[in-house]
């Protein structure tokens, strides 16, 4: 991997946690405003049709098969890690279910790049070491009657799922982006809507929830192909590791937007978990 394709991995997973992390926080805020399951889908939709026309304009070809299935595969276990996610921020506090999802959301394709690539970094290894003790911090610092802050169980399911997403999306051919995405997003709609039918449940929105809803659609949509852009450009465990900086600017959403408060371990344990994050990127 030459010099340029590692810059633009560095920049596009950058710029994928970024987009991430506006979106988680906008739709761990719409639901709080409106049922879940309205939030996940009408961002999925969104976000369908967002790379549909993207792939449109750049007359990107046709995928083959192969990537369709992936993309697919990735979709659903994408779905579940939405549900979860956006369940655990609305429940518990965002300064602290972001970074536990993506600590362990990074952890499982690096774990992958170990098995396919070799040894990760002796840096990796620490920034490893410190997400046990930041979980460890973060789960003995919660106000919940179960000893631990609400979210986080929905958090760690959330995590392994994306996880899962990053893995099953990597496998898709080099060149190949809106498509396969768009493919994700399809399986995800449609299980999404057999789900509603079955409950006879229609998706809702109030007035502040929708555009809430619409945000986190297109920025979620965004971080998957801006992640697809690094992952092609250089390493998937690299692009993996850079992209799951997203809680960084969740959490500072929160702190800003929700004034939300940490108290000392909590904020020792948010800590590191961002600085874990920057080892396993600097490996």
């Amino acid at each position: 991997m030459n010099f340029d394709s590692a810059f633009a991995s560095a920049v596009f997973g950058i710029a994928s946690a970024a987009t991430w992390g506006t979106g988680d926080f906008c739709g761990g805020l719409a639901t709080r405003r409106a049922k879940v399951l309205s939030v996940v889908f009408v961002s999925q939709l969104v976000g369908l049709l967002f790379l549909v026309t993207l792939g449109l304009i750049t007359r990107e070809p046709l995928p083959a098969w192969p990537d369709v299935l992936w993309g697919m595969a990735a979709g659903l276990a994408g779905l579940g890690g939405l549900a979860s996610l956006y369940t655990a921020l609305s429940k518990g506090n965002m300064g602290l279910v972001a970074p536990v999802t993506g600590v362990i959301s990074t952890a499982l394709p690096v774990l992958f790049g170990v098995l396919s690539q070799g040894l990760p970094h002796p840096l990796q290894l620490l920034g490893f070491a410190l997400a046990v003790a930041a979980v460890a911090l973060i789960s003995r610092s919660g106000t919940s009657s179960a000893g631990r802050p609400d979210g986080l169980g929905l958090a760690v399911l959330a995590s392994v799922s994306f996880g899962a997403f990053l893995i099953l999306i990597s496998f898709t051919t080099e060149g190949a982006v809106f498509w396969p995405l768009s493919a994700a997003r399809m399986a995800s709609v449609i299980v999404l809507v057999l789900f509603m039918l079955l409950r006879r449940s229609p998706p809702q929105a109030s007035r502040g929830a929708l555009p809430l809803m619409l945000l986190s659609g297109v920025m979620d949509a965004a971080g998957n192909f801006l992640f697809v852009l690094a992952e092609q450009a250089g390493r998937l465990d690299v692009a993996s590791a850079l992209s799951s900086l997203y809680p960084a600017s969740t959490t500072l959403l929160a702190l800003i937007v929700l004034r939300e408060r940490l108290n000392r371990w909590q904020a020792v344990g948010v800590a590191l978990t961002l600085i874990a994050i920057v080892l396993i990127t600097a490996g």
